[in-house]
């Protein structure tokens, strides 16, 4: 894909990353969890190197939901980690009514 691999300051590739992630929310806590997700991904997104945030809720397990993130570079998805909203809502706010199940990285081939 064009545009995936680009050359940082020292001449080094800096490549798109990608994080799938899923959580459940602790049973009755369904809806709240959701509202988290809402407000996060709506901050997420304003991120200059958020290229995407999209939550998703499982079709038949109203519990679980998957978040699919895609970042410009390794240095764009530690900028998310360490933004206030992300600290607020999913380091305090959302580990209350759900827990994070899995979690894991990505980057895209060739």
């Amino acid at each position: 894909m064009e545009g995936q691999a680009r050359l940082n300051k020292k001449g080094t590739e800096r490549r798109m990353v990608v994080l799938a992630v899923t959580w459940m929310a602790k049973m009755g806590r369904e809806s709240e969890t959701a509202a988290i997700f809402e407000k996060l991904s709506a901050e997420s997104r304003k991120e200059p190197g958020c290229l995407m945030y999209q939550v998703h809720k499982h079709k038949t397990d109203p519990r679980r939901f998957f978040i699919y993130e895609q970042y410009k570079d390794d240095a764009a998805l530690e900028a998310h980690r360490t933004s206030p909203h992300f600290l607020q809502m999913a380091k305090k706010d959302l580990i209350k009514v759900a827990d994070r199940t899995e979690g894991h990285l990505f980057e895209p081939l060739g």
